[in-house]
């Protein structure tokens, strides 16, 4: 049986940032990552207005007790919505997640993806690496999970060297999203716990 994570404990805190899950309140911050061609540039077709607003009651599901899901990001210096980080089922073949998987009481069945959007202003600053990093320690400090994977379109070289320092290995060329030219990183519990946390 899975225990359910409170509230507070899904409220994750960076140097800079502080996580918190996702709810109906953050349609503002989808919009702002969907609607922009820019950030969605290597990840998939920019959504319209009338689409985020339909897809927040996924966005805001909870799997495996809370521990599945999307968190968004915001500065603590500010209390601006910057982007958000996840912790989702990655798809093969489709492609969007498969949503179906994301329930309270269990574990989804594909293998569990960390991933990041940013809105443009918060480009640069080193902010994916703490929400990437914040996310792996969450995953292998308080979920079951013995691996986490993490995809990127084969040109964005930013977003693979978040990975790679956060300390993930790239895994090579293999299909994600529907699209076989994905490429693929990934970090065990035995590599995390060799590691330490990363800083």
């Amino acid at each position: 049986m899975i225990t359910h994570l409170s509230s507070d404990a899904l409220v994750l805190e960076t140097e800079r940032l502080r996580l918190a899950p996702m709810t109906m309140a953050d349609e503002d911050i989808a919009r702002a990552l969907l609607c922009d061609p820019r950030v969605m540039r290597y990840v998939t077709d920019v959504m319209t207005p009338e689409a985020v607003r339909d897809h927040m009651a996924e966005a805001t599901r909870r799997g495996a007790g809370g521990r599945i899901g999307i968190w968004c990001a915001f500065r603590k210096d500010t209390g601006e919505k910057i982007g958000d980080g996840v912790l989702t089922p990655v798809p093969i073949d489709g492609r969007d997640t498969d949503w179906s998987q994301v329930v309270p009481d269990a574990y989804p069945a594909d293998q569990i993806e960390v991933g990041y959007l940013l809105v443009p202003s918060a480009w640069g600053q080193g902010f994916a690496t703490e929400i990437c990093a914040r996310l792996l320690q969450f995953a292998f400090e308080e979920t079951s999970l013995s691996e986490v994977v993490a995809t990127t379109d084969p040109d964005n070289r930013k977003s693979q060297h978040v990975l790679t320092k956060c300390g993930m290995r790239a895994l090579g060329v293999k299909r994600a999203y529907g699209d076989d030219n994905a490429q693929w990183f990934a970090m065990t519990r035995p590599e995390w716990e060799a590691r330490g946390t990363p800083s």
